[in-house]
């Protein structure tokens, strides 16, 4: 029975991966590119730490040109299928000329329309896109688009200067206190929360009225969307058989959240049935990875 629950799963959820693209832009000065490139590297070694099959890509100045970054997605995305989930993470500066948001990188920048494009045609389903610079908030609305959650620094393209979101969006990815339920999972929201937070903190300690307002563009998705995993939720990512199976239960809460939701459109006895089923098979579904 096992062995057909494993052969249903593999079947069902193969292949099932996340791609992360960690770039660090052009910091203008050594001070800058120094921090900048410094997060990039300490993102890029807590993913690895976590262990599993996820494919990461870091970029830092002066690699992290436009044209560096478009042919890193393109190579991910050949390898890529609609069950996969990717992350982007953008560190450094960013500018808006009341039309235009663009990532500053070495060379030509790369604008938001333009990293729309590439991520559409990126094959993965689930997608994140954490920009962190200044003026990102003017990103929000040519980055949004179905199954992609979208994270900016600031709340609109009025917001110029220097961002401290980046270090603790950052910090999040290997600060256990981020995982407020417990659960050795970071989600896109939970990361959020810790360093919306952490940042208001810092303007506060600072005495300095706060010239950035993080913005996440939907809180629902990110709440189902894992970023880090820690401990043995780690250690089981790492085992094929059992990565299928958390696979398999991160679908089935996305499917108890989605049911809650229309609880109100349904026959009490109908949405019972339903949430009984579903509940019973993530039970059986944890048992497993627990084994």
């Amino acid at each position: 029975m096992r062995l057909l629950l494993f052969l249903f799963l593999l079947a069902e959820v193969a292949s099932a991966r996340t791609f992360y693209l960690i770039v660090s832009g052009l910091g203008g000065e050594p001070d800058y590119d120094l921090r900048f490139s410094g997060l990039a590297k300490e993102a890029d070694k807590s993913l690895r730490a976590a262990g599993g099959d996820d494919s990461i890509t870091t970029l830092t100045s002066p690699a992290s040109t436009k044209a560096a970054v478009q042919a890193a997605l393109a190579e991910m995305a050949r390898s890529a299928t609609p069950r996969d989930s990717l992350v982007v993470l953008l560190i450094g500066h960013g500018t808006f000329d009341g039309v235009d948001y663009k990532f500053n990188l070495p060379g030509p920048d790369l604008s938001a329309t333009e990293l729309a494009g590439d991520l559409t045609k990126f094959p993965a389903s689930r997608q994140l896109v954490v920009d962190t610079t200044s003026a990102s908030g003017a990103a929000l609305k040519p980055l949004e688009h179905p199954g992609r959650i979208v994270v900016t620094a600031t709340r609109d393209g009025a917001e110029t200067n220097a961002t401290v979101f980046a270090r603790f969006w950052v910090e999040a990815l290997h600060d256990n206190s981020a995982d407020t339920d417990k659960n050795e999972v970071v989600t896109a929201l939970e990361a959020f929360n810790f360093a919306q937070r952490k940042t208001a903190k810092f303007y506060e300690e600072q005495k300095r009225i706060a010239t950035e307002h993080p913005v996440l563009s939907d809180a629902a998705k990110a709440g189902q969307f894992t970023v880090i995993r820690f401990g043995s939720e780690a250690a089981a990512a790492s085992d094929p058989a059992k990565k299928q199976l958390m696979v398999r239960r991160d679908d089935l809460e996305a499917k108890i959240d989605a049911l809650k939701q229309q609880k109100n459109t349904m026959a009490p006895e109908l949405y019972k049935a339903q949430l009984t089923a579903l509940l019973v098979q993530l039970a059986e579904t944890q048992q497993e990875i627990d084994k």
